[in-house]
């Protein structure tokens, strides 16, 4: 890759990278609001709107998962130099030395209002019942997000004016919203078989095991240890199995795990649940998954950035496949070194076209300020979506690889922890009833490869959930409700302070609605 490539990546990224509700403000721009409100099929369109908004915020890498995986052991941007420093906006994330004027934490604030705003809006207009149903349900799943991060969560109600300031839910009065508009769409999503890219029944019963899982967390944030209340357990074992033995009964785990993050996910996905479609509109920013890590590679380049640490990649055994392993998929070059190419990428690296070795030799160490002169190799380098080859870049038409929001494993090991947490086991499907039994089925299938253990307590569930669902957003809400996100960690030394386990509300955003918006302790 040439550094004007890099160039143009970094410059598009600072242009566009805030601005990924204003570029669907204007869909169906000539139509007025009484036309739209008689035309079902403009509906449509501004549902695919909705959820076009989500693209930015969860695909680009910059939002989502720096709030949600950065500032934990599994992931860290290493300052490179004069690279990657950007006011040190990566470094705090990890440190924990946020504040409310962090751009990151800003932009995604203001992202997932844009989420919540836009699904709002267009529920004023004649939109089918199922068609409102997901735009509730896309709302939902915003609300969710600024509910675990913020603890607060602006709204409108549909036609509201926009002069008048938004209205905050906070704390339980927003978990007890979110849960009851779930539950109360559900019956009008379809099911998951028919479209995991686009809410469905599944997609609702996984949130709503979300919620119940950390309803203790967000009931006492700053609780050393959650009491979790054996009849929310029992809901997540029991949504659990329905999504198992459901209408939807076709999700397994696949023959190759990397399978459900490939180019071709939308066919070869079977733990796939929930999922975001691929899409040229120039916000659908898959290929960061593999552009963030990469370094300079002469038959293909990245941005040289984020990596894992030695210590969480130390958690897996050698033989573990989800830790890497050699994969050929539709589109990937023939890679005659046989070296592993998705998963951690350690050690050197060959030119997978023609098994030439290069000069890039990824180290397990690395520094949170790599001072030099050796820029390039130091971190272990995560590719969870295997490239798409034939669109690598994302100036190019999107990456076909359908972004994964939720997948059966998460389901199960969430029914492995809700029993080992007090619910009661029930043996459904052929995952086994109890928390060793489903934990060893995922990890001794063919697909995973690794061993049986003896038995699971909440330590070994905690790293189960990590070698599981590595680079996938939940390793912050993981380490929260596990008593572990404030401890030390590798790169960060010392203990965080309690304010941590929320994001501070954006002063721009306390600026802009001093009535309802509060700043959260501490801040």
């Amino acid at each position: 890759m040439k550094a004007p490539k890099i160039i143009i990546v970094i410059c598009t990224v600072i242009l566009f990278g805030t601005r990924c509700t204003k570029l669907h403000e204007t869909i169906d721009g000539n139509l007025t609001a009484e036309q739209i409100a008689k035309d079902s099929a403009s509906a449509a369109v501004l549902l695919q709107a909705v959820y076009a908004s989500l693209e930015f915020t969860f695909t680009s890498y910059q939002q989502i998962f720096a709030l949600s995986d950065i500032s934990t052991d599994e992931a860290i941007v290493p300052t490179r130099g004069n690279n990657w420093d950007d006011n040190g906006i990566w470094r705090v994330l990890h440190l924990h030395k946020w504040d409310g004027n962090s751009i990151i934490v800003t932009e995604c604030f203001n992202s997932l209002g844009g989420v919540i705003y836009a699904a709002t809006d267009m529920l004023q207009y004649n939109a089918t019942v199922m068609q409102k149903a997901e735009a509730r349900f896309l709302r939902a799943w915003a609300m969710y997000w600024m509910l675990d991060l913020f603890d607060q969560v602006p709204y409108r109600d549909p036609g509201e004016s926009v002069i008048q300031p938004a209205r905050v839910r906070k704390g339980m009065d927003a978990y007890n919203y979110i849960l009851n508009e779930i539950t109360t769409v559900m019956t009008n999503l379809p099911e998951g078989a028919l479209s995991v890219a686009r809410a469905n029944k599944d997609a609702a019963r996984v949130l709503l095991m979300k919620c119940y899982l950390n309803k203790a967390v967000y009931t006492n944030r700053a609780a050393p240890v959650f009491p979790f209340d054996a009849e929310d357990m029992n809901r997540v074992i029991s949504l659990a199995d329905e999504i198992i033995t459901g209408a939807s009964n076709t999700y397994k785990l696949s023959d190759i795990y990397f399978d459900n993050f490939s180019p071709v996910n939308a066919t070869t996905g079977t733990e796939n649940i929930f999922t975001q479609a691929s899409n040229n509109d120039g916000q659908y920013l898959v290929s960061f998954a593999w552009l963030a890590p990469l370094g300079y590679l002469p038959q293909y380049g990245g941005f040289n950035g984020f990596t894992t640490l030695s210590n969480f990649y130390n958690k897996f055994e050698p033989g573990d496949k989800r830790r890497g392993q050699v994969y050929s998929y539709p589109n990937s070059p023939p890679n005659p070194a046989q070296q592993i190419n998705v998963g951690f990428l350690i050690g050197r690296q060959y030119d997978i076209y023609t098994g030439d070795p290069t000069p890039v030799n990824y180290t397990p160490e690395v520094k949170i300020i790599e001072p030099g002169p050796d820029l390039n190799n130091p971190g272990i380098r995560p590719i969870k979506y295997a490239p798409d080859y034939s669109t690598f870049y994302f100036w190019d038409a999107a990456a076909s690889n359908q972004f994964v929001y939720f997948r059966l494993p998460d389901v199960l090991l969430m029914k492995a922890e809700a029993i080992l947490r007090g619910g009661t086991s029930t043996n459904t499907g052929p995952y086994g009833g109890t928390p060793t039994d489903i934990v060893n089925y995922i990890r001794t299938h063919p697909s995973r490869n690794a061993t049986r253990l003896p038995s699971v307590d909440p330590n070994i569930i905690f790293d189960e959930r990590g070698r599981e669902l590595w680079w996938e957003n939940w390793r912050r809400q993981d380490m929260i409700r596990f008593g572990k996100f404030l401890l030390p960690f590798q790169e960060k030394d010392y203990q965080s302070d309690p304010k941590c386990l929320v994001y501070p509300i954006p002063n721009e955003a306390l600026a802009v609605n001093p009535t309802y918006l509060k700043q959260n302790p501490g801040y």
